[in-house]
């Protein structure tokens, strides 16, 4: 949802907005495939081993109210709440870690700083207060990193995986 209706996307990189192009989509699963033409050498590695487990800690990082609060990545904390989404969904983790509008599409990673998951959506308050009568808090969203590896195999795209075992 992040790069729709977007008639260019353009990266972040070191302090300066870099063009891009987007490569593949999968709407099922909220993912965009972005190609720079100079590649960065600064990357994120995905966890390898060991899945994450609910109670784990995570950090996610992105750029919500970009226009509101600071221009440089925001980094919230908390925990995986669950290894599923709403029904049920095996293909996200539900996280305690704060994201708001402009934290889509950012990483969500474990205590070594290895990516778990792709931030995708909180849980609508509103909605849930008027069904429930109470304010869900830190109820959030994001695609596991199985998917997003999957989605990076099918795009023939090469990435690092780490060790984050103690």
């Amino acid at each position: 949802h992040v790069i729709d209706s977007c008639p260019s996307v353009r990266v972040l990189v070191d302090g300066e907005q870099k063009e891009s192009s987007v490569i593949a989509t999968d709407k099922h699963n909220d993912l965009a495939l972005l190609k720079m033409a100079h590649p960065t050498p600064n990357i994120a590695r995905f966890r390898k081993g060991r899945g994450i487990r609910s109670g784990d800690s995570v950090v996610v990082v992105g750029f919500p109210y970009s226009r509101i609060l600071a221009s440089e990545a925001n980094v919230t904390s908390g925990a995986v709440s669950a290894l599923a989404g709403i029904k049920n969904d095996s293909r996200f983790i539900q996280i305690s870690a704060p994201v708001q509008p402009g934290n889509s599409g950012g990483p969500v990673l474990d205590t070594r700083g290895h990516v778990v998951g792709i931030v995708e959506s909180k849980l609508n308050a509103l909605a849930m207060a008027f069904i429930t009568g109470d304010n869900p808090q830190n109820v959030n969203f994001a695609i596991k990193d199985v998917i997003a590896t999957s989605f990076l195999d099918s795009s023939g795209v090469i990435y690092e995986m780490a060790s984050s075992e103690k």
